[in-house]
């Protein structure tokens, strides 16, 4: 470290005055004798020269607003004479700080006064890290010197070894500020001010570097931009001539997205929305990426049909015969379609066409097993309506924006299905028929159900956004028809806003219609066979429908046919069988096996399930639609099995319940019914419901439990062609249930002629289709005791003594 710094033998000298400068020891300046305080300084040194040898002195003190330094610096007259402009100067070289003390008098009109001149030097030798500072500060001052191109400069600073000396050499610096000056010169220890000095020069080349940086990135800014606009220039150039070329207009330029916004017809919110969009587009530059994405939605707002709407068709004859041709039953569809039609038809003679800004659209749900031709039945009220069709499928869609779109922040973002398929239409009053509406599942994307409430509701959907659009679509002329194979799987909020309209299936009449009108000829051609060369018999479609292809709707019977028709043209190619070809009922069994599914009441009497005592007929809903469901029960020996109740056949809660609440019935009422109930107590009680691997829920089977139970204990076998639903009660009432015109179009299809169920559920039977009813002997009933004389075949009728079935 530097030593204390020591006084000198205190001076006597005049102050010169230097307004908003700083003279650094070392330094040599010329001054201007024109200032009056300059001339006052110098001549006052010369005169006290005369008296003391050696070159006049003067003391150099910066004069800040008025104010002087506490330190100034000695300096001696080298030379007195004129200056480069002709004006009176004096040249003044800095010697050493002194420390300024108090004023006194002295020759001239300048101010004395009396100072300590400070001693600045550094012991010998130099310390490590002192040298290693002197290092930094020449490569520090080296480097702005190069810079600024003052090569002569260098070497002069180079050769300074003088630590003192190096740090008043910054004084010649034109980036420090006179406060930056003024803390070097009061500041008297040389290290302290050599360090002082290498933080400054420091900073200020920090500073340079980041200056030129952003120097640099501007000039290479506007260079992109000079040279993006004279591609641009060059570009709309070859432009214009390939269009002069090809002899297009200039107007022409598919590009010009603002002229295409003013010339769509598009609703003001959508059009000033669109504007504000191609503002944005002109202003970003053609490498932004938010650019691609503002075409992207232009385009997909000007792809969409804002204001194209078809003309419905009214005549309401027409619509009910296009109804009735393509689709045999599924009346109240047909009647459905044809009531929306006519109310359509009367709003628009008055004028009604749009109430509160709401159109007349409708949302209806088509509920039923597969194959009943839910789908289809869209594809013909579109025909029937003169409107253009859409199906958008909902199966397993588990994202929310593929209904609402996605937001437009997202790379690849989309608008959503219900957009999509309006872009698709080309109308803003198509049928949309959404498809499986019960298989949308949710996970953590979200609920589309939920995105769903707002399309499929009349009250709302007239105002929807679509997240990717952000601007208002009306849906409200839209008929939407939804389709599910089981209600229970759609949201109750869902189901609240659409119109159900149930398709139980058909009876086998009306299989034979649909096969015969519609299924035949399309297999016919399909299988290359023509009307002329193969005739399908009528007496072959029953039993098609009937015993092969037992199902709620036609799908199995149209892959049946086909197989059939394969058979006739692959035998027909083999030369095996001559065309034309009648095909009846009889030819079924050689070309394509049995039949699958006999009728109890057609088999053996000792085949037949119901052949034995504990063994019942009933009726319940399945996916599929109604079918037969069969109950067997047996008692335990007394001796190897354990008391209590066994339930098999993979049941429910519900069903479990029902199976004790027909047992503990059959316990408290069984003297009544003069059935052995002793053995109730003692022997374990198993009831089974074949088709194991097939879950079963529900109360409706309660009243066939209880009579498979009661055949079971009296030894009487139930009848073969008796089926029976409804819930039980402990105290024996017959409860209604659901599913009475699945229930008895399966009981048909089944060969059952009797069919048991409540009494509440009677009104149910005016939905059943006359010609099934005809064929059916219905009974209602209020309690199971008329269940059981209705079921149960008279004792004397049994095959033997009355005999429990064993476990």
């Amino acid at each position: 470290m530097a030593a204390e710094s020591t006084a000198f033998t205190p001076l006597t000298l005049p102050v010169l005055p230097l307004d908003d400068e700083v003279v650094l020891p070392g330094m040599v300046v010329p001054l201007d004798l024109n200032d009056t305080d300059v001339r006052a300084a110098v001549e006052a040194a010369q005169a006290a020269a005369r008296s003391e040898p050696g070159k006049p002195k003067v003391l150099l003190v910066p004069r800040i607003d008025g104010t002087y330094a506490s330190t100034g610096v000695l300096g001696t007259v080298e030379q007195v004479g004129r200056l480069a402009d002709g004006d009176p100067g004096a040249l003044i070289r800095g010697r050493g700080r002194v420390k300024i003390g108090a004023g006194t008098t002295g020759p001239g009109a300048a101010l004395w006064v009396e100072g300590t001149r400070l001693d600045e030097s550094v012991p010998e030798p130099l310390p490590g890290h002192v040298t290693e500072l002197v290092k930094e500060y020449k490569a520090l001052a080296t480097a702005w010197l190069k810079k600024r191109g003052a090569w002569q400069v260098v070497d002069r600073v180079q050769a300074i070894d003088d630590v003192s000396a190096l740090a008043d050499n910054s004084g010649y610096s034109p980036f420090l500020t006179t406060e930056q000056k003024v803390e070097l010169l009061e500041t008297a220890d040389p290290v302290t001010r050599l360090k002082l000095a290498t933080q400054q020069l420091r900073d200020h080349l920090a500073e340079q570097e980041v200056a030129e940086t952003i120097a640099k990135d501007v000039q290479e800014g506007v260079d992109k931009q000079q040279r993006e606009f004279l591609l641009r220039r060059q570009l709309e150039a070859v432009r214009k001539e390939l269009r002069e070329l090809n002899g297009e207009q200039e107007g022409e330029e598919s590009d010009d997205y603002r002229a295409r916004v003013e010339a769509a017809d598009l609703p003001e919110k959508v059009r000033e929305a669109a504007l504000k969009e191609v503002d944005k587009l002109e202003r970003a530059s053609d490498q932004s990426p938010e650019g691609s994405w503002i075409r992207t939605w232009l385009d997909t707002v000007l792809e969409l049909p804002w204001n194209e709407r078809t003309e419905d068709a009214y005549d309401i004859q027409g619509a009910k015969a296009v109804l009735d041709a393509e689709h045999a039953g599924l009346e109240d569809v047909k009647e459905r379609i044809t009531e929306y039609l006519a109310v359509r038809k009367r709003r628009n003679d008055r004028g009604l066409g749009v109430v509160g800004g709401r159109r007349g659209g409708a949302v209806l749900a088509l509920v039923g097993p597969p194959g009943v031709g839910k789908t289809s039945l869209g594809e013909s009220v579109a025909h029937a309506m003169g409107r253009t069709f859409v199906r958008v499928a909902l199966g397993g869609v588990r994202d929310e924006a593929e209904i609402r779109g996605h937001r437009r922040t997202y790379v690849g973002a989309l608008p959503g299905r219900i957009v999509r398929a309006i872009k698709e239409a080309g109308s803003m009053n198509p049928v949309v028929l959404l498809d499986e509406i019960d298989k949308v599942g949710s996970d953590f994307r979200g609920d589309p159900a939920a995105a769903l409430l707002e399309v499929l509701d009349p009250a709302q959907n007239h105002t929807f956004r679509d997240h990717y659009l952000e601007v208002e679509l009306d849906l409200s002329d839209v008929v939407f028809l939804a389709t599910a194979n089981v209600l229970e799987a759609i949201p109750e909020a869902l189901l609240d806003r659409m119109e159900l309209v149930r398709l139980d299936g058909y009876t086998e009449d009306e299989k034979v219609v649909i096969a015969r009108d519609h299924l035949v000829p399309r297999q016919l051609e399909r299988a290359g066979l023509g009307a002329d060369e193969v005739t399908v018999d009528e007496s072959a479609l029953r039993k098609l429908a009937g015993e092969y292809t037992r199902e709620a709707g036609v799908r199995t019977l149209e892959r049946s046919i086909a197989r059939l028709l394969r058979k006739v043209a692959a035998q027909h190619e083999l030369g095996e069988r001559e065309l034309p070809f009648t095909l009846t009922d009889a030819d079924l069994r050689e070309l394509i096996g049995r039949p699958h599914h006999v009728p109890e009441s057609a088999q053996d009497p000792a085949e037949r399930r119901t052949s034995v005592p504990g063994v019942a007929t009933g009726l319940a809903v399945t996916g599929a639609g109604g079918d037969v469901l069969y109950v067997e029960a047996s008692l335990a020996d007394p001796e190897t099995g354990a008391a209590g109740l066994t339930l098999t056949g993979q049941l429910g809660d519900v069903m479990k319940e029902s199976a004790q609440i027909a047992l503990s019935f059959l316990r408290s009422h069984g003297a009544e019914l003069e059935l052995p109930v002793a053995d109730l107590k003692d022997r374990g009680v198993h009831i089974h419901f074949p088709a194991g691997a097939v879950p079963k829920d529900g109360p409706s089977a309660g009243i066939t439990m209880t009579t498979a139970l009661a055949s079971l204990l009296s030894g009487r076998l139930v009848r073969t062609d008796v089926a029976m639903t409804g819930e039980v009660s402990l105290t024996g009432r017959v409860l209604p249930i659901g599913g009475v015109k699945q229930k008895l179009l399966a009981a048909h299809r089944a060969g059952v002629t009797t069919v048991i169920i409540p009494k509440r559920n009677e009104p149910d039977l005016d939905d059943v289709p006359a010609e099934v009813l005809d064929k059916l002997d219905v009974h209602a009933v209020t309690d199971v005791r008329q269940v059981l004389e209705l079921a149960l075949a008279p004792a004397t009728s049994t095959a033997g003594p009355k005999v429990p079935v064993a476990a």
